[in-house]
């Protein structure tokens, strides 16, 4: 794919301008950083090393582990390098690779949080047939199924950019390379890309969302057939839990991308990007895994075997 570019390398602003805020914004982003990198590397490490954690629903906790670790990692590092040495230059094959893995890992979590949800719709609602529908082929699939969805909304919108013509001015009022902000920067045409941007938020975003929701809806009108007080309470909470997770990643990302490039904002549109960027894959370990019996053990396993 030829591209025409005039512009070498970018500027990214970053979250703010106030140098006084510069340190207090590094030591929180490194908190973040350090929590997500850490939280769902040991998810990955407790579910490898545990063989009974070698289920369906803990292989998708995997994918979104591994998942949010390629999301944070694609834009924190480069950022808190930013506010470190106030290089904020990027070059343009540098913004283009982050783009790429950040529509990647943005794309597969949308698609992992449904079948994360078809995934406890089915154990909920057909326990004794459970292992029959999801069993290994299935999960392999589903996995497929993702990793394919991702790839091709990745390369479809990477693709469109590396086609658009930059010639400045270079400076991305933002803290990564997102789509929004460079579709401002362009100097050539970018009503297709703002067609198959609005088309993945209304297929992805919105479809995945409403999907998730029918399977929670499934699942919330099983509990409610449940006998017991402590089981209604128990599930209700799980449920409720990864349902404001959801909500808090699916909200700000169908926001940022149904608007057409002359309506961004981009002061209120980073820290909306701050939620599903940031703040979402350091939740999810905490939500997903942390609270769950058997991923304790497991993680306690692990820590024994270190000890050792």
């Amino acid at each position: 794919m030829m591209n025409f570019s005039i512009v070498s390398e970018f500027m990214i602003l970053g979250l703010t301008q106030k140098s006084e805020l510069q340190g207090i914004l590094f030591i929180v982003f490194l908190f973040i950083y350090l929590v997500a990198l850490l939280g769902n590397m040991l998810i990955v490490v407790a579910i490898i090393y545990n063989t009974t954690l070698h289920t369906p629903m803990y292989i998708l906790l995997l994918a979104l582990a591994v998942v949010d670790i390629i999301c944070t990692t694609s834009i924190i590092p480069k950022m808190l390098g930013t506010m470190l040495t106030s290089k904020n230059s990027i070059s343009y094959g540098g913004c283009m690779s982050q783009l790429f893995f950040f529509t990647w890992s943005l794309g597969a979590e949308m698609v992992l949080f449904t079948t994360m949800a078809y995934d406890r719709y089915v154990a909920i609602c057909f326990p004794l047939r459970y292992s029959t529908i999801m069993n290994h082929y299935t999960c392999v699939g589903l996995l497929s199924i993702v990793m394919a969805i991702a790839v091709t909304n990745s390369w479809v919108h990477t693709g469109l950019i590396l086609r658009l013509t930059f010639c400045g001015p270079n400076i991305i009022d933002h803290f990564f390379c997102e789509i929004p902000p460079l579709l401002a920067l362009s100097c050539s045409p970018v009503r297709v890309n703002e067609v198959m941007v609005y088309v993945a938020d209304i297929t992805l975003a919105v479809g995945d969302f409403t999907l998730t929701c029918i399977s929670y809806g499934f699942i919330i009108a099983a509990i409610l057939r449940i006998r017991t007080t402590e089981g209604k309470k128990k599930a209700f909470s799980t449920c409720s839990s990864h349902l404001m997770v959801v909500s808090l990643y699916y909200s700000p990302v169908i926001y940022t991308y149904i608007r057409p490039a002359s309506s961004y904002t981009f002061d209120k549109d980073k820290v909306v990007a701050a939620l599903y960027t940031l703040v979402t894959p350091t939740l999810n370990p905490i939500v997903y895994s942390f609270r769950n019996k058997e991923m304790q053990s497991g993680i306690k396993k692990v820590f024994a075997f270190l000890k050792g």
